[in-house]
């Protein structure tokens, strides 16, 4: 028997309080994270894909597994199957009338989302950041912000692992005059702003704010502000990968930007 996943504890959660709105979230955004063992019916081959469809009397479904014992179990042998984050393969399936099956007949957290779950899901993933320009002038504790959103930043930054070093959660008043509170990353690794920022940006959605904002800003640790920022702001730790782990390399599949092709 394979041991409880992430997956698993989430949905838990979610089916223990079915009426809980913030459960029901974070089991969505965990699924968005996670990666996720999708059923093919023959090797991928290029970039394009052929994934197995299962018809039922609900409409129909891809199939997908957190572990590769799990695909293994429910397929009773080898079959082919596409490595990918939760996010690209409801990006790639969104839209085309199809549900996702989770973890069927496997694991206590197999579940069916139908085709209008896949479209709230991508289209809450596909929400991204603004970009304003202002600069801060005072910088404060922060104050107010709830639990739930100090969590899911937690969560979100622990999967960023390379991207920063580290982030200050501050209170901030901008020259304009405009308050708020602003996560500022210190040493970005070059090219990870947007995804540092996507990952903000979703944590804000999935912690359920209705009408919360938070700001996002990139500083190096030699900037005069990055002093300010220690002194005042709540800090986050980013792991960073092993330098002697040559053999690290993101899943196949795991880039939204560049997702395979489903025949």
């Amino acid at each position: 028997m394979t041991p409880l996943t992430p997956l698993d504890h989430v949905h838990a959660a979610m089916q223990a309080a079915p009426d809980d709105d913030a459960l029901r979230l974070r089991f969505f955004e965990r699924l968005a994270d996670a990666e996720l063992f999708l059923l093919l019916e023959r090797e991928a081959r290029d970039e394009t894909v052929d994934p197995q469809i299962f018809e039922t009397e609900d409409g129909k479904f891809l199939l997908a597994f957190d572990l590769e014992e799990r695909l293994a179990g429910f397929a009773e042998g080898t079959m082919p199957y596409l490595a990918l984050s939760g996010r690209t393969l409801i990006g790639m399936i969104a839209g085309q009338g199809v549900g996702l099956g989770l973890n069927l007949g496997t694991a206590p957290s197999e579940t069916l989302l139908p085709p209008e779950a896949v479209d709230w899901l991508a289209e809450t993933l596909a929400h991204a950041p603004e970009e304003t320009e202002d600069r801060p002038r005072e910088l404060a504790p922060p104050s107010g912000l709830p639990e739930t959103l100090l969590t899911a930043l937690d969560g979100k930054l622990a999967l960023m692992s390379g991207r920063a070093r580290l982030a200050y959660l501050c209170a901030v008043t901008y020259e304009s005059g405009r308050r708020g509170h602003l996560l500022a990353f210190v040493d970005t690794t070059q090219g990870a702003e947007t995804a540092l920022a996507r990952a903000v940006n979703e944590a804000l959605a999935f912690s359920g704010l209705e009408a919360g904002a938070l700001d996002v800003a990139f500083f190096a640790a030699s900037d005069a502000i990055a002093a300010r920022l220690a002194r005042t702001g709540l800090r986050f730790d980013l792991p960073q990968p092993d330098p002697h782990d040559t053999a690290s390399r993101p899943a196949p599949g795991s880039d939204p930007a560049t997702p395979p092709i489903l025949r």
